[in-house]
């Protein structure tokens, strides 16, 4: 499964979105407000009110640390993040088996991602399931973990048992559409790194770093 598992925030930054993410003040919404029409009929939790200004200040923050971070440039090469939501399932809540649309208002959802805000010992269920052809993996993330996977995969998130969930999503369009050619820019980019890291630069390394370039012009759509 072509997917990454990362560390976005620390402690200290997570605590301070779950502070303000968690005022008694905020607008919530029904999730099926922004979903497709499938989708709509298996989505059952709450969001936070797009245009409300915690949400537009929270995102943006989000997208930033998101495109200033160095492994998750490398292994996703993003265009454009759009489409972030925070969003929050109480006991009972779900969100079951769909996939996300190809083309949004706000861009073309190549690659999927949930960000997870609160312990995830503050809640039971809850995993996000991720399927591929021959294989289901189950996700429940510590807080200020990020997982991004492709939005051509089926997921779901299983139901809340206990507590309350609470997660930002949104959607990452790329550079490069093809999953295999991501994947081959991205193996490719951390084997230099590392060739650099432990031996230095070298003729020889610059002519792999011109090919990484030239290859995500080539392959870039």
């Amino acid at each position: 499964m072509n997917y990454l598992n990362h560390q976005l925030f620390s402690f200290e930054e997570v605590n301070f979105l779950q502070r303000n993410i968690k005022k008694k003040d905020l607008r919530w919404e029904d999730g099926k407000n922004t979903a497709g029409k499938h989708a709509a009929k298996v989505k059952n939790n709450l969001q936070l009110k797009r245009e409300s200004a915690t949400s537009l200040r929270y995102a943006d923050l989000i997208s930033k640390k998101m495109l200033c971070d160095n492994l998750i440039k490398s292994f996703a090469l993003p265009k454009k993040i759009h489409g972030i939501m925070f969003t929050k399932s109480g006991e009972g809540m779900k969100y079951g088996r769909h996939i996300d649309n190809s083309y949004m208002s706000s861009g073309r959802a190549d690659l999927s991602f949930t960000l997870f805000l609160n312990s995830k010992d503050d809640y039971d269920g809850g995993e996000l399931s991720i399927e591929c052809i021959n294989s289901e993996e189950r996700f429940k993330l510590n807080s200020g973990e990020i997982i991004i996977y492709p939005s051509t995969y089926l997921h779901s998130v299983e139901e809340v048992t206990r507590g309350e969930r609470i997660v930002c999503v949104g959607w990452i369009e790329s550079y490069v559409k093809s999953i295999e050619k991501r994947e081959y820019l991205f193996e490719l980019d951390a084997g230099a790194k590392g060739i650099l890291a432990n031996h230095g630069r070298s003729d020889e390394l610059d002519l792999i770093f011109k090919s990484y370039s030239n290859l995500l012009r080539l392959l870039g759509g």
